[in-house]
C-alpha cells in the first residue's frame, strides 16, 4: 500500500449535492509487520490516534481511555476543524474497540466504527477498520464512502509504515 497523504479538507471536497439512500459501510485491512500484542500498545489507546494518523494533530480525552463513554477530541491536521468521538465498546483481550462520530467535519451521520487486530499465521497483526453510517442529506453516498476510505487509507498506510521491519 502506497503511503496517501490526507486531510479532511480534501475529504470535504468529495462532497457531493444530491439526497442519501441509505446505510453504507467502509472495510479495509492491512497485514502489519509486528505481533497483535505490540501494535495493540498503539492503535488500542483510544487517545492516541494523533500519534499514527496523518489527518490528526492533537487528541484530548474526556474521561478513562477504555471507558464506555469516553469520548476524545480530535484537533484535525489543518489546526482549525475539529473531531469528537465517543468510545461505544473496549475488549483489549480481543484487541478491539468501537466509537461512534459525536461531531465533526466529515459528510456522514449516524456513524459507527470498530477497530480490530488478529493474528496472522505467520505472527503478523492483521487489522480490520470497518463502519457503517449513512450520507447527510445533500451529499451523495459514494462521495462519503471514499471520504471516509481516504481517512481510513491515510492512517493504515502510516501504521503499516510505522512497523515496517528495515
Amino acid at each position: 500500500m502506497n503511503a496517501l497523504k490526507f486531510t479532511v479538507a480534501s475529504a470535504l471536497l468529495v462532497v457531493g449535492s444530491s439526497h442519501a439512500a441509505g446505510t453504507l459501510s467502509v472495510t479495509r485491512e492491512v497485514t502489519i509487520d509486528s505481533t497483535p500484542a505490540t501494535v495493540w500498545k498503539l492503535v488500542g489507546n483510544f487517545n492516541a490516534l494523533d500519534v499514527w494518523h496523518p489527518a490528526v494533530s492533537k487528541s484530548e480525552l474526556n474521561g478513562s481511555g477504555t471507558k464506555v463513554g469516553t469520548r476524545r477530541a480530535l484537533t484535525l491536521a489543518d489546526g482549525k476543524q475539529m473531531l469528537v468521538e465517543q468510545l461505544t465498546a473496549y475488549d483489549a483481550a480481543k484487541t478491539s474497540y468501537s466509537y461512534t462520530i459525536v461531531s465533526g467535519p466529515l459528510p456522514v451521520v449516524n456513524f459507527k466504527s470498530t477497530i480490530s487486530l488478529s493474528a496472522t499465521p505467520d505472527g503478523k497483526t492483521l487489522l480490520k477498520w470497518t463502519s457503517n453510517f449513512e450520507a447527510p442529506a445533500g451529499a451523495e453516498d459514494a462521495n462519503a464512502a471514499r471520504a471516509v476510505e481516504a481517512i481510513y487509507d491515510g492512517g493504515l498506510a502510516k501504521l503499516v509504515n510505522n512497523f515496517a521491519r528495515q
